[in-house]
């Protein structure tokens, strides 16, 4: 009987040193939607779901124009697979509306030899992306055609128009007349706060300006890179969101309140135990464009 006792003795804390020292699986990262093309007017369709952020692409009187290239070369794969679904005209070009990694990183799955257009900004930031040995297949889809002001293929004149510094410093969209559309990639965001890559020349000051004139288009729907698509009537409130915050933040600093002071004003100081967040705040970057040096 001692003999058992002591035994059990032993393994007690043996068991729980095991099952304190076992690390806790992570939880299974979130599998994307599946992805989904909607047709949006003509030869233009809208792609959600999939790795990345959503893109488009546009078939016409020849050929098939794409618009972003996803996160991953199995979505890209994907993309072209629903191409294929509704016509056999060629893929010849694609259009990049900024170089963040869920709008570019797909490139390797799609074919090489495409004209793939950008701002001159765009192709400096890849560039500079494109440095890392781990992402040297991708130098083969820098942009061979920056600078361009419209496309056209024989059915429709498509205008480009670069907007940077807003989001990134070369921020382009891409404007369907006929169909009475604008892919406006990452200078919209709904249901969460507008993203500024101040890393990359983003500004609020751009960022706003750019509204201003995408509100001003003679288009109807407007298609986001993380968001359904959105009429001009949510893009007016979303502006006059953000020019209310400017205004405030104004406010705030001319009274010498802080940085914190203004974020916990706005809710943006996290909770104990609260995870901080990814990338500073559109309040914060307002802030810091107001008080740095000149």
């Amino acid at each position: 009987m001692r003999k058992l006792t002591l035994a059990i003795m032993i393994l007690i804390p043996a068991a729980f040193l095991s099952a304190q020292t076992t690390p806790t699986p992570k939880p299974a990262s979130p599998q994307p939607a599946a992805m989904t093309v909607q047709h949006i007017a003509g030869g233009l369709y809208f792609v959600k779901g999939g790795s990345g952020a959503n893109t488009a692409f546009y078939i016409g009187a020849k050929d098939v124009t794409l618009i972003d290239a996803k996160m991953t070369a199995e979505a890209a794969k994907q993309i072209l697979a629903e191409v294929g679904k509704l016509t056999t005209k060629p893929i010849t070009e694609m259009i990049i509306t900024h170089s963040d990694g869920d709008h570019i990183n797909g490139l390797t799955g799609f074919p090489k030899g495409l004209t793939i257009i950008a701002s001159e900004n765009t192709k400096k930031e890849m560039a500079e992306a494109f440095k890392d040995e781990k992402m040297a297949d991708f130098r083969a889809y820098l942009p061979n055609s920056t600078g361009v002001q419209k496309i056209t293929d024989g059915a429709e004149t498509l205008p480009l128009r670069q907007l940077g510094p807003a989001h990134t410093s070369g921020d382009t969209i891409i404007i369907f007349p006929k169909e009475k559309t604008a892919f406006v990639g990452d200078l919209v965001f709904v249901g969460r706060d507008p993203l500024i890559h101040r890393a990359k020349g983003g500004t609020s000051v751009g960022y706003i300006a750019a509204l201003k004139t995408m509100i001003g288009l003679d288009v109807e729907t407007y298609l986001s890179g993380h968001a359904d698509p959105l009429t001009k009537a949510d893009l007016q409130t979303l502006l006059t969101t953000l020019e209310e915050k400017v205004a405030k933040v104004k406010t705030m600093i001319a009274e010498g309140q802080t940085l914190d002071e203004i974020k916990a004003a706005f809710g943006l100081i996290p909770t104990a135990g609260g995870q901080p967040a990814r990338w500073p705040s559109f309040v914060e970057i307002v802030y810091l464009e107001l008080t740095e040096k000149k």
